[in-house]
């Protein structure tokens, strides 16, 4: 007799706008009923804070889980995503965060039966994982404006995320932003070699999105081996602002001042200690940060 498949489904319930552990318990029965009806084996846990969903979904391949959805924003597919690395276990997820870059790229619809319904006759396939200082990211990270933002959206109440908030925190955080230069090595080197410029922001780009459709990397593939790194140069606020329909657009790459190249790893220097982050999650390291690929290292199911 086959072994029946086990999927665990780890839930942040504070994912969003609004997000309450009632809800959040509407969700596991929700997901509850529809794995028995589909005669899989349920392994549901809801977070309780930060670090958790990570404690969760390694808790959950030891028992047995053969897939591992994350049902919350992208700091949510971040933990689940790194607990799962060089494991069996494939990542699914059931976009439910401000943001949703990855769930975005794979086409992962928000609803929940949908969502489901193609997770469990999805296939899996190897995609790569990406890595800054230390810090693993399976989405895209960066340097500088970007990095900003997150920390300015991370330090705001739940109650009060969504789109129309993140775009105030923009408005708000580039009137006061201030450049920074930085050196940068590129492996493989770009034309002119390491690279040194006062750049608006870094980014090392391993999906296509930050989230909410803003496209940062357009030809950037999870499964090709490398990172796309985007250079944004100082332009000024009004090129910033003119350049916001490109990147919605997915046409950035035209835009002058910004430069993409596809890289195995990098080393960003600047004046420490630097503030970046990694899948939305912001952190702060030294003056010397390490940027690298581990190809074909995830199972993804979508």
């Amino acid at each position: 007799m086959a072994r029946q498949l086990r999927v665990a489904i780890v839930i942040n319930p504070v994912a969003g706008v609004g997000g309450t552990l009632e809800r959040a318990r509407r969700r596991a029965e929700l997901a509850m009923t529809l794995l028995v009806a589909a005669q899989v084996e349920p392994d549901i846990t809801i977070t309780e804070g930060a670090g958790h969903a990570a404690e969760l979904a390694r808790g959950a391949v030891d028992r047995g889980a053969r897939v591992v959805v994350a049902w919350g924003g992208d700091g949510t597919v971040n933990e689940v995503a790194a607990s799962l690395v060089e494991t069996p276990a494939a990542l699914a997820v059931i976009p439910a965060g401000s943001g949703n870059g990855l769930a975005r790229m794979l086409g992962m619809p928000a609803n929940a039966r949908r969502a489901i319904g193609r997770i469990l006759n999805g296939a899996d396939r190897l995609i790569d994982v990406g890595e800054i200082d230390g810090h693993l990211f399976v989405n895209v990270a960066g340097v500088g404006f970007d990095a900003q933002i997150a920390r300015a959206f991370a330090a705001v109440g739940r109650a009060r995320r969504g789109f129309l908030r993140y775009g105030a925190i923009v408005v708000s955080e580039l009137r006061r932003y201030e450049c920074g230069t930085y050196a940068v090595t590129l492996d493989p080197p770009g034309d002119t070699g390491p690279v040194s410029c006062r750049a608006f922001l870094l980014t090392f780009a391993n999906g296509r999105q930050w989230g909410n459709g803003a496209i940062i990397a357009p030809g950037a593939e999870l499964d090709d081996g490398v990172l796309d790194a985007v250079v944004v140069e100082d332009r000024g606020t009004a090129a910033v602002l003119r350049a916001i329909p490109r990147l919605f657009g997915g046409t950035i790459a035209a835009v002058p001042g910004v430069s993409t190249s596809r890289v195995r790893s990098a080393v960003v220097t600047g004046q420490g200690p630097l503030l970046y982050h990694a899948d939305g999650e912001p952190h702060v390291g030294g003056s010397s940060l390490q940027v690298s690929i581990r190809p074909r290292t995830l199972r993804i199911r979508a």
